[in-house]
């Protein structure tokens, strides 16, 4: 028989929201190293730069060493973060990483010079969850435990606009959240998802904080990091749910990472049902290369036409013209001209309807 032990928690990360956990917990020292499953570690340095952990309000909280938080171990493969993954084996006592500031841990593989080594963390237990019902055994916490399945088939019908990107950073929450803005003060009923990336509310709170009537994560489908062989069962479950649950005229999608990253953007691009429901392709680019080479790929590899390049690259004329003249697409920057955006993707959604 295994032992548990009693734990207060001082932080609890928003990637655990789905485990249905509180700050009082029971954890078990036996741990399944599997995604998804929700640990209570102790935070051991301090850090000066991305220092903060979100909770499941979305707030964020500064970490202290000392402090117990309850994480979730998860994959992250970020250009511009850190990258790591699941261990192989974990026992109480071991060191771990917090990857990003949902709380997903892991073992650090690639670290960033801008955010310094990430923190470390002494692994305390499994957390552990008792059914409402019957068993009294203590279960591993999983993020699973209240999230919405995955849909083989697609039933949902409303229109989407894509926002896509060539890389983290590029503008793809900014023009998400000025399209909700925009499409919401002209009277439509907007639904907003992020389907890909890493956990973190903090982007599909920007779409509600624009004014979606929902906004919804892969996270809510029980997902820490999206990946290439399970991101088309998260993208139907989600886009069904917004359906079923809010009936929006329209749905604002944010696909996390770049066209090219690792986290499943490409599979989504290249899904028949996904693509078929798309109203409009809006791309965030940083700089003139990148929307020359977005354009590219979406023709050549995906046969998608860009609707639109926002993002640095259209940060003034010089990068507006080049988009215009050279690629002959609509350039719109989603800070300066969010109205002319919005304008566009009207115009698309009247087509489509």
């Amino acid at each position: 028989m295994t032992r548990t032990t009693r734990l207060r928690l001082d932080r609890i990360a928003s990637s655990t929201r789905h485990a249905g956990i509180g700050h009082d917990v029971l954890i078990g020292p036996e741990i399944a190293c599997r995604e998804g499953c929700v640990l209570a570690v102790r935070i051991l340095n301090d850090k000066s730069t991305y220092n903060q952990v979100e909770i499941p309000t979305g707030r964020l909280v500064r970490l202290r060493a000392g402090d117990t938080l309850a994480g979730t171990l998860g994959t992250r493969r970020a250009l511009r973060g850190y990258a790591g993954v699941v261990p192989d084996a974990l026992a109480p006592g071991d060191t771990i990483h917090v990857l990003n500031m949902g709380g997903v841990l892991g073992r650090c593989t690639a670290g960033n010079p801008d955010l310094g080594p990430p923190f470390e963390a002494e692994v305390l237990g499994a957390v552990l969850t008792f059914p409402p019902t019957g068993d009294r055994i203590g279960r591993p916490a999983h993020v699973r435990t209240e999230a919405i399945a995955p849909a083989e088939r697609l039933t949902a019908r409303t229109p989407v606009v894509y926002v896509a990107g060539t890389c983290m950073h590029s503008g793809k929450t900014v023009a998400a959240a000025e399209l909700v803005r925009g499409l919401s003060r002209a009277g439509f009923k907007v639904g907003g998802v992020k389907l890909t990336g890493v956990s973190l509310r903090r982007d599909s709170l920007a779409m509600e904080d624009a004014g979606a009537v929902a906004g919804l994560s892969f996270d809510d489908a029980g997902v820490v990091s999206t990946r290439e062989e399970d991101v088309l069962p998260i993208a139907r479950a989600l886009l069904n749910h917004l359906e079923a649950t809010v009936r929006p005229d329209v749905i604002v999608a944010e696909l996390g990472d770049g066209i090219l990253g690792e986290y499943g953007v490409g599979r989504i691009l290249a899904d028949r049902g996904l693509m078929a429901l798309r109203a409009a392709l809006i791309v965030a680019a940083p700089d003139q290369v990148a929307a020359w080479g977005a354009h590219r790929v979406l023709q050549e590899r995906f046969g998608l036409e860009t609707t639109a390049i926002t993002g640095p690259a259209t940060d003034n004329e010089v990068g507006t013209r080049f988009v215009r003249e050279t690629l002959g697409i609509p350039a719109h920057n989603a800070r300066r001209e969010p109205e002319a955006l919005v304008a566009l993707v009207r115009e698309a959604l009247d087509v489509r309807c």
